[in-house]
């Protein structure tokens, strides 16, 4: 197995060696306790029927690969979009680690942030003291303008009061008594990402907002993206598109320029990020909006709180989604929807119609966040295609019954299931039982793409095994013609792969298509 160093082999490529499968072979007899080769194909077999499916879809007390991910990583995620901004989680090295890693895979990109470092001492007589030192040492050597706390599992369940802990660490001198430190209390045991990034939203408009006086500028509009992957891309769309409209707007956790740093030099530990300023005057908006419904309700109950009035969306894509947004924006504001947006629109419904031969009919299965499944079951449908499977883990009640409707108001909805708190493992059945052409979702789909042979498309939040998709817009008339691309982009390598085989299948193998 020693090889000279400039024959070193890419372990994809080394692992096919035949010293390492026989050592892969030997391993799997002597030490996995593997059944027979015919038990566990009769095993797989059996989990492709639908006699599986009910038993698959009836479990209660058991989760399988969720699509979905925990609180404080929404919370981390929410503070990355303010100006100069250290998240700080009060709990374990190991969850910190996570969700660093977890957004670092994702964007390509450090992710900064720091943890209270709990242990088992903390987890007995509660967490105070690594508070005080964790804020005294995040102040000192990061040099952040707001510190956002928020928590992990061992904090909560042991029920250590952040507000207290903070206001003991002010009193030791951790950080001065004027500084901004925001926190949300954000238990990993219930709820999901997008519960956290609601938190930890409210949170930082509480900080600034609570007990100040309102002077209204009705026309201004704070915009609230929500937990979005694509944040990079669909960020600067949005603004381009408010701009072209001569829109007075500001962001709130605008976090493009933090996951998408230039590599020129210099190491930017902070970049962009929606400035403090702006989030105290933001007080004073007529109007929050917020593109992402089910990733902010508790924050937009408080802007209600507060005297603003409110409106959310479901991820604007495709026509009607970014048609229904433009046009809120544009009452809100008084100006009008710029002649360039106009034609925009118009070249995405022609793209589409110039498609529609290949995208009329075809089925889909999509999973990912509600808003998410929601913009792209209502895209799916104005492309002539059938949103067969919509699956949200982290769906409610409230979701399920809006799918049903959005489902219901097209013919291409006639047959489509929403499955609300379902996972992957369910999906799976779904897909064996009930076969679909394309699958919409993240990376964690490929496993379903092995298993059911169902082609993936990646269009949402983690995207590991694909680089860059988040630097490129999914919102808007132009976010919606890539989101058609990527869609025909795979239904055409999936039929050259089909119709290449010489002198077989390659009589289908066309150029033009």
């Amino acid at each position: 197995m020693t090889r000279p160093a400039e024959k070193i082999l890419d372990h994809a490529a080394l692992f096919r060696e035949p010293e390492y499968r026989k050592m892969l072979g030997e391993k799997k007899i002597n030490f996995e306790s593997p059944h027979l080769d015919q038990v566990a194909s009769d095993q797989r077999d059996f989990t492709k029927t639908w006699k599986y499916r009910d038993k698959n879809l009836a479990r209660e007390a058991l989760v399988v690969n969720p699509a979905k991910a925990c609180q404080p990583l929404g919370a981390v995620f929410a503070a990355a979009g303010f100006e100069r901004t250290m998240s700080f989680v009060h709990g374990s090295q190991g969850c910190a680690a996570y969700y660093r890693s977890h957004l670092s895979r994702h964007f390509k990109e450090p992710s900064s942030l720091v943890s209270s470092s709990m242990t088992e001492d903390a987890a007995v007589f509660g967490g105070l003291k690594n508070m005080v030192d964790g804020l005294a040492n995040a102040y000192k050597l990061y040099d952040p303008k707001m510190i956002a706390v928020s928590t992990s599992c061992m904090a909560e369940v042991i029920g250590d009061d952040l507000h207290g802990f903070i206001e003991n660490a002010r009193n030791e001198g951790s950080v001065p008594a004027d500084f901004d430190v925001p926190y949300a209390h954000t238990p990993a045991f219930v709820g999901s990402h997008v519960d956290g990034y609601d938190s930890m939203v409210k949170g930082v408009l509480e900080h600034f907002w609570a007990g100040k006086e309102r002077s209204e500028n009705p026309y201004s509009i704070n915009i609230i993206p929500g937990f979005d992957g694509f944040c990079v891309g669909n960020i600067r769309e949005l603004k381009r598109l408010l701009t072209l409209m001569d829109v007075s707007y500001a962001f709130i956790s605008d976090a493009s320029d933090q996951f998408d740093t230039p590599s020129d030099g210099e190491f930017r530990m902070y970049d962009g990020g929606t400035k403090l300023d702006d989030v105290k005057a933001a007080l004073n908006s007529g109007t929050t909006v917020s593109l992402q419904h089910y990733n902010t309700r508790r924050t937009l109950e408080y802007c209600k709180e507060v005297g603003q009035e409110t409106a959310s969306f479901h991820y604007p894509l495709g026509v009607q989604g970014t048609d229904e947004f433009l046009m809120k924006i544009s009452q809100i504001s008084g100006k009008t929807i710029s002649e360039t947006i106009r034609l925009e629109r118009g070249r995405l419904i022609d793209a589409m119609a110039d498609s529609q031969s290949w995208l009329h009919g075809k089925k889909y299965a999509i999973y990912g966040d509600p808003d998410f499944v929601y913009a792209i079951a209502r895209f799916i449908m104005e492309t002539g295609g059938e949103p067969t499977h919509c699956l949200a883990t982290n769906g409610t009640l409230a979701w399920e019954s809006e799918m049903k409707e959005l489902l219901a108001s097209s013919p291409f909805g006639e047959d489509a299931q929403v499955w609300a708190g379902k996972d992957l493992w369910a999906m799976r059945s779904l897909l064996f039982t009930e076969p679909v052409d394309l699958l919409i979702g993240n990376s964690y789909g490929k496993y379903l793409e092995r298993d059911a042979e169902t082609p993936l498309i990646r269009l949402t939040f983690p995207i590991f095994d694909r680089h860059h998709h988040h630097r490129f817009p999914l919102m808007g008339y132009v976010g919606g013609l890539r989101v058609l691309t990527a869609i025909l982009d795979k239904i055409f390598d999936k039929l050259d792969h089909e119709t290449m085989k010489l002198g077989a299948t390659d009589f289908s193998y066309d150029l033009t298509r």
